[in-house]
């Protein structure tokens, strides 16, 4: 089918910016669709459909337009962080994507920095805390952002873990003739933005700066009770789930959050749902998601295996405060094909639980035993912490 669809990916320099094929399309559209700010940028007779929404909206009217010549017009480049690819999928052989540059390679471009070395984040309409897993030094990020206020607060949430002295570069209209671009570190921004700018950040630490380990972080920059999975059973419990990107969690019995919130921080994309039952531990984790940089952790309330109903299908599954039977069955059943699961258990209740589930189902059985050195009077002597039984085991493809 000849394709009746245009993605056109369209800058500040408007339809002078664009290649001439791509421009000719725009000029020869019987419909545009688009923004406010785009439609006013086309041409001719074409009729103007403003961006609806929710996107079922935009489906909708753009099916009933099939035949005809249409073009939406989108910012920049409309496979980075945009509608566009969700547009042309919707319409899968009948669209065609026009890429143009976008503000992370024109972003990239000013500050002469290259794109394959730069975290490019979003935090337009999203939580600024998305930003904390990738404070580090030297690193560069690039964020589109929306609201005056947003680089203020970025500033602000520089300075209270310890980066001040990191340098923002805000950069708006870029490629038109209103191009602006205001600089100054963290701890010393004052400047006013437009609405909508990319920021430019140079991470540099300063005395008090907080530096995290992606994963492998320690105990101590949890909220806890006591009950969470410690620093090297989360690492050995984490190797076995296997984060992958945009792959997704259970985490039933979640506590304080530790296995979920490191799952989301491993992995590109990485989600997560947390099962609990106990508000307390709920609000902890919620906090220890928040302030360790992945806020889109779910949280669920409620008991496995009944809260499992209706959550999406887990790439893999975490059995720590929340081990049974039942719930083993619940969510063993709604694995995905080649999704892991692990269940740790530190009480010999939940072992007898673990010891009947393996060998029903075989998997692997280990014991992990640590111990940390520790003050005995005058000299050092090994404290043992509870051993811990773990059992996994993957699904076939």
């Amino acid at each position: 089918m000849t394709p009746w669809l245009h993605v056109v990916g369209i800058g500040e320099d408007g339809l002078g910016g664009l290649p001439p094929a791509a421009r000719a399309l725009v000029e020869a559209a019987e419909v545009v669709v688009g923004g406010e700010r785009h439609l006013a940028m086309a041409l001719g007779g074409a009729e103007r459909i403003a961006w609806p929404s929710p996107w079922n909206a935009m489906a909708e009217r753009l099916g009933a337009l099939r035949g005809r010549r249409v073009v939406v017009l989108v910012t920049g480049d409309p496979a980075w962080f945009s509608g566009g690819v969700t547009v042309a999928r919707a319409f899968s052989g009948e669209a065609v994507i026009h890429p143009h540059p976008g503000a992370f390679t024109l972003a990239a471009a000013r500050m002469l920095w290259r794109v394959e070395e730069t975290e490019c984040l979003s935090v337009h309409g999203r939580p600024l805390e998305r930003v904390v897993p990738h404070l580090a030094p030297g690193a560069r990020l690039l964020l589109l952002a929306n609201g005056s206020g947003t680089v203020g607060d970025l500033a602000r949430l520089l300075s209270a873990r310890g980066w001040g002295p990191s340098r923002i570069v805000a950069l708006s209209h870029m490629g038109g003739s209103e191009e602006r671009r205001v600089g100054a570190t963290a701890e010393g921004w004052a400047g006013e933005t437009p609405a909508f700018v990319t920021l430019a950040v140079e991470c540099v630490p300063g005395p008090g700066a907080t530096v995290l380990p992606r994963t492998g972080l320690p105990d101590d920059v949890f909220q806890s009770d006591g009950t969470m999975t410690k620093r090297e059973v989360r690492a050995a419990t984490l190797a076995k789930l296997m984060p992958l990107p945009g792959a997704l969690l259970w985490d039933v019995g979640l506590g304080s959050g530790s296995v979920a919130i490191e799952w989301m921080r491993a992995a590109r994309g990485a989600r997560a749902v947390g099962v609990e039952t106990r508000a307390d531990r709920r609000a902890m984790a919620a906090a220890n998601a928040l302030a360790l940089g992945v806020p889109e952790l779910e949280i669920v309330a409620g008991e496995a295996p009944g809260a499992l109903d209706g959550l999406p299908e887990p790439d893999a599954v975490f059995l720590g405060g929340g081990l049974s039977e039942a719930a083993f069955e619940v969510a063993w059943g709604r694995l995905r094909p080649g999704g892991r699961l692990v269940a740790n258990a530190v009480t010999l209740e939940g072992e007898a639980v673990m010891m009947a589930l393996h060998r029903a189902h075989g998997g692997d059985l280990v014991r992990i035993a640590v111990s940390r050195a520790e003050p005995v009077g005058r000299l050092t002597g090994w404290r043992p912490s509870m051993e811990v039984m773990q059992w996994s085991l993957s699904k076939p493809w």
